[in-house]
């Protein structure tokens, strides 16, 4: 049997730039908190526990004075940065390039569609914390649209201005925004239209894997794809392998692997969201011949 590691797969940028800053200022102190999951991988997490790194969440956060707090790839509402300020914790800031652009773009869209009553939409997970420090840009004003069944929650004849959280999919968001212009036609056929501006805000490094994953996915009669089951880019991920290749499954480490997945299997791909770390998919890997050399 042959195993193959997506080349393609792994850290994006911005999480393997939090875990080395992380991993840096671990070498100099015993302990460092960390607001929320550095990353959406319990593997992972468990390892940099070991190392010394403490998720705490804003609660705690609240009842901490005078210590260092990593902030995450996924980057931090105003309010956070406040809430440091009159504590006096030292942020160690590691939010994602993309995301703190994205940000500015919110904020700066916000605040010049005040004077026309005018709308933010963010497609995003609801309680993700990307979406937490986008939403914190708008005082929390912005509308949050995941399904279909969200767009009520829009005003169509004000103007909308739709952007994406970075890890969802593009093809999702261009459905999405297919439906805010017919619900905009719709609600507005006797009178002139709102203004709709939608910013495809998808990373593109993020939404570059689409295709890969669907190519590699077809090159193997098995795909095994590695992540946590609380990234929202894993289950986007997984779901094009699925759609290319049936005989896909999602597994968080090796010791979900099932033999009956290979039984007739020559090739088997491995691959993982941005969040999983080369190291699970090799773990991964290793299990899986150490499967095929018991079922021989």
């Amino acid at each position: 049997m042959n195993v193959t590691i997506d080349k393609n797969s792994g850290y994006c940028f911005g999480v393997e730039f939090a875990i080395q800053m992380a991993e840096d200022e671990m070498e100099h102190a015993p302990e460092l908190y960390c607001l929320g999951d550095i990353v959406h991988n319990g593997m992972e997490v468990k390892r940099l526990y070991a190392k010394g790194l403490r998720i705490i969440d804003r609660e705690q956060l609240r009842q901490l004075h005078d210590c260092k707090v990593l902030i995450r790839a996924h980057g931090e509402p105003p309010e956070t940065y406040q809430l440091a300020l009159e504590n006096n914790i030292e942020l160690i800031d590691a939010s994602c390039p993309v995301v703190l652009k994205l940000q500015n773009r919110v904020k700066h869209a916000f605040d010049s569609i005040q004077k026309d009553a005018g709308q933010i939409v963010i497609y995003g997970q609801v309680g993700h914390a990307e979406v937490i420090g986008l939403t914190g840009q708008t005082g929390d004003e912005a509308i949050i649209v995941t399904t279909e069944e969200d767009l009520d929650k829009i005003d169509f004849t004000r103007p909308v201005t739709l952007f994406s959280q970075t890890t969802k999919s593009t093809k999702g968001f261009y459905h999405i925004k297919a439906l805010i212009e017919d619900r905009i036609k719709q609600a507005n056929q006797d009178s002139t239209l709102p203004v709709f501006d939608a910013n495809d805000s998808i990373c593109r490094q993020v939404s570059n894997r689409e295709p890969q994953l669907a190519r590699f996915s077809t090159e193997h009669d098995v795909i095994v794809f590695v992540s946590g089951k609380k990234s929202s880019n894993g289950k986007a991920l997984y779901s094009v392998c699925k759609q290319h290749n049936p005989n896909s499954y999602f597994v968080e480490n090796e010791q979900e692997l099932e033999k009956e997945w290979f039984a007739d299997a020559e090739s088997v791909g491995i691959c993982g969201a941005t969040s999983t770390p080369m190291w699970l998919m090799q773990q991964v890997s290793d299990g899986i011949y150490n499967m095929s050399k018991a079922m021989a």
